[in-house]
């Protein structure tokens, strides 16, 4: 079965997410950039390997198995040290480009709203001018209870007010 192209109106939005997406990227500072390569970096099995295989040799070396003199003998003090240190930086890596991405959701979802809150007047005013034009076609609404109430104007911000009454904490 032959593959179907996504329509123009699909790829112009897909191109528009594209576009959005590499300027917020294009947007980072030299240090959120160099922050999210390294949390990028954690995240991968490279990373686990890298690490493996030297604390693998930090071990071999430091109980005498290698034949090198010991620089961090059993209980391995200094190695101890420098993993903590390591933990500590890689999770502030880690925190900071979550920070990052929770800020890139908040503005999605702000766009997502606005978005809605123009398609829901938009709808509204074509429900509206339907009703008009078959009012003065003289064709029967179908009286229709949900019709007439969702042409009219949606109180957004008492809507957001009463969900938030009700929604559990």
């Amino acid at each position: 079965m032959a593959e179907q192209k996504p329509s123009p109106s699909a790829r112009e939005n897909i191109e528009t997410v594209v576009r959005l997406e590499r300027e917020f990227l294009e947007q980072r500072t030299w240090a959120e950039r160099l922050g999210d390569g390294i949390a990028d970096f954690v995240g991968t099995m490279s990373f686990i390997i890298v690490h493996l295989f030297a604390l693998i040799a930090w071990v071999a070396i430091n109980t005498g198995k290698v034949g090198v003199p010991l620089f961090d003998p059993y209980p391995f003090v200094l190695l101890t040290m420098i993993v903590s240190m390591e933990g500590v930086l890689l999770a502030t890596f880690v925190l900071m480009k979550q920070n990052r991405m929770s800020r890139r959701a908040d503005q999605r979802n702000h766009l997502n709203l606005q978005i809605d809150l123009l398609a829901e007047k938009e709808i509204t005013k074509i429900l509206q001018l339907q009703r008009a034009l078959c009012q003065r076609l003289g064709i029967p609404e179908g009286v229709d209870d949900e019709v007439r109430e969702l042409s009219e104007h949606t109180a957004v911000d008492k809507l957001a007010r009463e969900l938030a009454k009700k929604l559990p904490q």
